[in-house]
């Protein structure tokens, strides 16, 4: 425990310049006064100075970076945005030399005189080694990694009640859950052999003439030792490389885009590490997907509520997204869901204003405006909203002009989530029609009753202004169009051809009604 009460300590002191920092902003002499009006720009630096204490401060806490990049529940979006450069590249003694693995599992099977050094992470070092004439890839767990992790894990554990303390109160709801999600997305890198489970489901999922997943050699690996085919490719950021294998860098985002959407919302497992180093290209154009420690698998009804939540945002469905946003325990049941459906309205209408919209400015959008309800990201959301804003950042490097919501709703519609545009247009007409038309027969005896009763003066009308944010003008249209077609329909007995003004001014209406309904998808 001695160690624990060191490295608590250290800790604490590194990060107490900026509590005090951010109590400050809050107070201005910490325990009153009016609260601080705080540049951009020095949060910037804050958040730049955060990063590079988390990287001296080793594996555990670079994981607790890249998890809070994806938490705009819990820190701003300057800091998000900031901690989501944080990369593995940590020195190789961190943890002890992976090399001594590598010697007592493997000495006897692989010959270790062909073995190279690859790439190091926070957790792993990778190894290109020679094994009965093919190359192997072999990630190996830093020896004596597990200990510390486990002890970092316990010293961030006893940290974060004392930043609930001080933290606002709409926050405390995602601090009280933080620590257990850390220490299961952690823990879940360390496990080998989960890691293994999930490649090889995931490239069994894939089409392997299109996404290449290294298949796992399970005699050569063990509990600190991942074997696996060895698949070079260049870097999806050496432009050089793409364009001398004639690479479309669009048709190359599009595929990125559309495989990780597959493995969320059609596979229910998947890679969440999306960043430039676990991505390259063949000599041939097929996308290589490496280290598949960051990866997780949805239930069934979690799948179904993350389909939800793509559709509902790409169809701008407000009462869609809150029953979403309910269901995957992002909002608390008891939440006011008329005031919540105020805030996701004018989110949408705040995005819709933006003459560019991405994936990462509708999750920014709206968890920033959520700040006010207690919320939280649980952890196979966090996970799947990481895949989703650093995948579009790789995907925008290849093509700043992709457009990563275009290829959502594609692919939404190619798989069946969401109807085309005009089958749903259609799909609303028809609903409409079947709301109007029972009305419109009625209608005659209503109005023969409504004009005795204000003939005899029994009717009195009073009227109020009402707020109409929820109403549909274009229905009115529907309703108009319906009830000149029944009036053609009666003056078809007629003599004169009255009946054609009526369906003439049906169309007219019928018109303005779609016209409407297209206006609002918009």
């Amino acid at each position: 425990m001695r160690g624990f009460y060191r490295r608590y300590l250290q800790v604490v002191l590194r990060f107490l310049p900026f509590a005090l920092a951010f109590l400050r902003d809050r107070r201005r002499f910490l325990l009153f006064g009016p609260p601080r009006r705080v540049p951009e720009a020095v949060h910037r630096r804050r958040a730049e100075r955060m990063t590079e204490l988390m990287l001296e401060l080793g594996p555990a806490f670079i994981k607790v970076g890249q998890v809070l990049s994806t938490r705009p529940d819990v820190v701003p979006p300057i800091y998000a945005e900031t901690f989501a450069t944080l990369q593995d590249e940590v020195p190789e003694d961190v943890g002890g030399d992976p090399l001594t693995v590598v010697e007592e599992e493997l000495a006897e099977l692989v010959d270790l005189e062909t073995l190279e050094p690859v790439a190091g992470g926070s957790l792993a070092f990778v190894y290109a080694v020679e094994h009965d004439g093919e190359r192997l890839a072999l990630k190996v767990r830093r020896p004596g990694i597990t200990a510390i992790i486990e002890r970092d894990l316990r010293v961030i554990d006893a940290i974060l009640p004392i930043v609930a303390a001080f933290a606002p109160e709409n926050q405390r709801y995602s601090l009280e859950n933080v620590a257990d999600d850390f220490e299961e997305i952690i823990l879940e890198e360390l496990d080998f052999e989960r890691e293994a489970a999930i490649m090889r489901e995931i490239g069994a999922n894939l089409d392997p003439d299109r996404v290449v997943v290294p298949a796992v050699h399970e005699e050569l690996s063990s509990e600190r030792v991942l074997a696996m085919e060895f698949v070079a490719g260049a870097k999806i950021t050496d432009e050089d490389a793409l364009a001398d294998r004639g690479i479309d860098r669009t048709a190359l985002a599009t595929l990125i885009a559309r495989t990780y959407l597959q493995m969320g919302l059609v596979d229910g497992v998947y890679h969440a590490d999306p960043h430039p180093g676990n991505l390259a290209v063949t000599d041939d154009g097929r996308l290589v997907i490496y280290d598949f420690g960051m990866s997780q698998r949805l239930t069934p009804s979690a799948q179904e509520d993350i389909v939800s939540l793509y559709r509902t945002l790409v169809r701008r469905d407000v009462d869609g997204l809150l029953n979403t946003l309910i269901a995957l325990e992002v909002l608390e049941p008891t939440v006011d869901r008329v005031a919540v459906r105020n805030v996701l309205r004018l989110v949408i209408e705040n995005l819709e204003g933006r003459s560019v919209i991405t994936w990462r400015a509708i999750i920014t959008e709206l968890m920033t405006m959520l700040h006010d309800f207690p919320f939280r990201i649980p952890p196979n959301v966090m996970l799947l909203i990481r895949a989703g804003t650093v995948g579009e950042g790789v995907c925008r490097s290849l093509d700043p002009e992709f457009d990563f919501i275009a290829v959502t709703r594609d692919f939404l519609v190619d798989h069946g989530f969401i109807e085309s545009e005009l089958e749903s247009l259609l799909a609303d007409l028809r609903d409409d029609l079947r709301e109007s038309v029972p009305v419109i027969a009625a209608a005659p005896a209503r109005f023969d009753r409504v004009f005795g009763q204000l003939e005899r003066g029994e009717l009195v009308v009073r009227t109020q202004p009402v707020d109409d944010d929820d109403g549909d003008g274009a229905v009115g249209y529907a309703v108009i169009a319906a009830g000149l077609v029944v009036a053609a329909a009666i003056l078809t007995f007629h003599e004169q051809p009255y009946e054609l003004v009526g369906v003439a001014f049906a169309v007219a209406f019928l018109w303005l009604y779609v016209r409407g309904r297209l206006r609002r998808r918009r």
